[in-house]
């Protein structure tokens, strides 16, 4: 089946119950398998990223079942600072075994490789014996050259690590606090069908273009075929930058005429709305945008600021703060 025109309107619809954003959601796994991944940052002023992404969804949900899932019962895996569901690995095996050179990065990944091959030995060598390991745990004595570099920095043991696992040698096992667990990779992932990467690369855009519902291409909005247009219930939640609902800038500006960019690599004085602002939905309208952060010496759950939309009529949010105070452990909300 192709896909169909739709109006701006039937665009909006579509790609907030696509992205299960219209109170549909139910339960970590089945929400992860149809976002299709969850993104990883580091950057956490309310929650990390791929937890707050669910909570927009399911609200206060139990987030020990993420870790759950990945490290014991094995139904997602993380890679490339992705969490993927596990019945996509085959797709995902593909892009680690495709061919590179394409990119300077890339070039540059395989020259590294090359200069270090004695750490690589030293480095599998360990975890084959010791394994699983922190990067901290790998001694870096070997490496040819321990001086800070212009694009990898002194991350030398990291490097290596992120960069066997981009090609599917190593995997990350398990988390200590923050801290990434490394092992071999055949000892991790599941057994999978050898797939050419042309055809992985298709079946993932075609997965994309299902979960965010609509895309706009040659001046019109196109909907996916297996799309559901209907009414949204106006709940209102907060995204995260990393949503995917807004997380293509310019197709959110051409949904919804909302512009939106991270401000925390702008100087404070510069900034408009503030250091890491979250997108207010409302139904299926963008409505305005929060400036929230955790004081966790406190416990207290601080709103820094809020911008409405121009023409929105402001509205309650006390609703969607208390289920985010409730989900991060926030004894307090000081608005």
């Amino acid at each position: 089946m192709k896909p169909t025109t739709v109006t701006l309107a039937q665009a909006r619809r579509i790609a907030v119950r696509s992205q299960l954003l219209d109170g549909s959601a139910d339960g970590v796994l089945a929400t992860v398998r149809r976002l299709g991944f969850l993104q990883i940052d580091p950057i956490s002023t309310v929650a990390p990223p791929q937890r707050l992404v669910l909570w927009s969804r399911l609200g206060p949900y139990d987030s020990a079942e993420l870790d759950r899932l990945l490290w014991e019962e094995r139904k997602l895996f993380e890679w490339g600072a992705f969490i993927w569901p596990i019945e996509d690995f085959p797709l995902i095996r593909a892009r680690m075994r495709r061919r590179r050179g394409k990119f300077k990065y890339e070039q540059q990944g395989t020259e590294f490789l090359r200069t270090n091959a004695r750490f690589k030995r030293h480095l599998l060598r360990e975890l084959e014996e010791r394994g699983p390991l922190l990067s901290r745990e790998i001694e870096a004595d070997l490496m040819v050259s321990k001086d800070p570099h212009d694009w990898w920095g002194s991350r030398k043991v990291g490097l290596m690590l992120e960069l066997l696992e981009g090609r599917g040698v190593v995997a990350i096992v398990g988390r200590r606090g923050k801290q990434r667990v490394w092992d071999l990779a055949e000892r991790w992932y599941p057994e999978a069908e050898s797939m050419p990467w042309p055809e992985a690369e298709r079946l993932l855009a075609e997965k994309r273009f299902r979960s965010l519902g609509v895309r706009f291409e040659k001046g019109e909005w196109q909907a996916h075929p297996d799309a559901e247009d209907g009414p949204v219930p106006k709940r209102v939640t907060f995204l995260s930058p990393f949503d995917r609902l807004i997380h293509d800038r310019e197709r959110a500006e051409a949904l919804w005429d909302f512009h939106y960019r991270l401000e925390m690599y702008v100087p404070k004085a510069k900034r408009e709305y503030g250091y890491y602002v979250l997108p207010i939905l409302q139904g299926d309208r963008l409505i305005g945008r929060i400036d929230p952060v955790l004081d966790r010496k406190t416990g207290v759950l601080k709103v820094n600021s809020v911008h409405w939309e121009a023409g929105v009529k402001p509205v309650s949010l006390q609703k969607p703060l208390r289920s985010l105070a409730s989900f991060i452990g926030a004894g307090s909300i000081e608005a």
